[in-house]
Formats: structure tokens, C-alpha cells, sequence
């Protein structure tokens, strides 16, 4: 199985402060990636880096088999992304948004369609303003989707749904995965972890304390519960 994602050695720092110290990643073609760890932990920096809209310090990222600083164009028609919080104009109808997402790009997606499968089909003639905020984070799937892209960054992407409206975003998330589509999130939710990732990497103070899948996790710490693994690993239990 081919690498989406290759990283090595990445380094960062802001003002003398380590954000990252030296993050070896790799996640395979058509898999679920989880990227957890505390607020601060270094998984915002990780991203971005591997986006390429922030340098790293030191090491090397291939995105797809590419640069992600020296390739912007290339990656931009194969990535999408979904960030937790996003900024639109008041006044814009989310057929509106949709359909300029879909112009930036070559060969988008059926948008429409991505609507319905997300539940908000029939929510075209609102106002994004006026969506709640489970609404919103669907659309916001929505729109990284547009692009028909091969792998997608989706941050906290279940935030503010209910339990039903959840289920529905992994059940649509698995079938995407089924057809090829790579999957980089970002969650609190360790249900959703555990029901979702293939593997997953756990950072504490931008470094990694554990890479493999949810099972390989709970053995290591012997814990029945991934989410028990998961506090101890990370010492977010001691931060709360």
C-alpha cells in the first residue's frame, strides 16, 4: 500500500518554544489517520506543515508523492480541507459557497449530491449564517470534499452534531474511505477514534508518544477503554 502522507524529522519552533521535535509520520493510501493529543500538543503546527502553509525548521514532508511548498498547484486540485472553524461572509447561501468552491476547481464533485449525502440538501436556500452549528460542520465536510480530492484534512469534523447526525458523517466517511478516498482528522471524540482510524499518532508537548492502531494502544497501557489509553498516554488527564 502506497504512503498519502510521509514525514520525517519535522521540526518547529515559535520564539525558542518547541511545537515539534523531530514528528515522524506516515499514513497509507485510502486509510483513516487520527492525529490526537491536548490543546498545545502540536496538532495544529503538524498540519500546517504538512500542508505547507507554515516551513518547518527541519525535516521533509511528501504529500501524494509531492512537495507541499514546491507543489502548492498540484496538491491543491487532489487535497481538501475542513478546518473547525471557518469564516464566510454573512450574506452567502450555502448553494452559493458551493458552487464557488466548485469553480476553483478542474474536476469538482457533484456538490449537490455531497449535500444530500451529508444531510443539508435541503438547506441550499439558506443562509450560512442562519445554519445551526451542526449544519454548518457538515457543510464545512461538504466544502473540503468539493474539490474530489484523494485525501482530506478534517479537523474536529463532528463538533456540535448530535449522536444520530454523527453516526451518519461516519457512515458516509467509511464509504468514501471504501472508493480510495485518505483521511487525516483530528478528534477529541475517542468513541469516533476508535470507530474510525486505521492508525493513529498521540502527541504530548510536540513530540510522539505512540504511533500504531486503537487496539495496539490499549494493549501498551492495559486498558480495556481507548479513551483510559488515551489520557494516559497523552497526560490530558493531569492537564484537566
Amino acid at each position: 500500500m502506497n504512503e498519502a502522507i510521509k514525514v520525517n524529522g519535522l521540526k518547529k519552533s515559535y520564539r525558542g518554544k518547541t511545537a515539534l521535535n523531530g514528528l515522524d509520520l506516515s499514513v497509507k493510501e485510502g486509510t483513516v489517520f487520527g492525529l490526537l493529543g491536548a490543546n498545545g500538543a502540536g496538532k495544529s503546527t503538524s498540519i500546517e506543515c504538512i500542508l505547507g502553509t507554515k516551513q518547518a525548521d527541519d525535516g521533509s514532508v511528501s504529500v501524494l508523492g509531492c512537495d507541499p511548498v514546491k507543489d502548492r498547484r498540484k496538491l491543491f486540485e487532489n487535497v481538501g480541507v475542513q478546518f473547525q472553524e471557518c469564516d464566510y461572509p454573512n450574506e452567502i447561501k450555502v448553494w452559493e459557497l458551493c458552487e464557488e468552491t466548485a469553480c476553483l476547481y478542474k474536476a469538482p464533485a457533484d456538490w449537490k449530491q455531497l449535500c444530500e449525502r451529508f444531510g443539508i440538501g435541503d438547506k441550499l436556500n439558506r443562509y450560512v449564517k442562519n445554519l445551526s452549528g451542526g449544519e454548518r460542520q457538515r457543510l464545512f465536510i461538504v466544502l473540503a470534499l468539493i474539490p474530489d480530492p484523494k485525501l482530506v484534512f478534517l479537523d474536529e469534523l463532528t463538533t456540535g452534531l448530535d449522536a444520530r447526525a454523527r453516526r451518519g458523517v461516519w457512515k458516509t466517511l467509511e464509504e468514501l474511505k471504501k472508493q480510495g478516498l485518505t483521511i487525516f482528522l483530528t478528534s477529541h471524540f475517542m468513541d469516533e477514534v476508535e470507530a474510525l482510524c486505521d492508525e493513529i499518532c498521540i502527541l504530548k508537548k510536540g513530540n510522539a508518544v505512540f504511533c500504531g492502531t486503537v487496539e495496539q494502544a490499549k494493549k501498551q497501557c492495559g486498558c480495556d477503554n481507548f479513551e483510559d489509553a488515551y489520557l494516559m498516554l497523552s497526560d490530558e488527564e493531569d492537564i484537566a
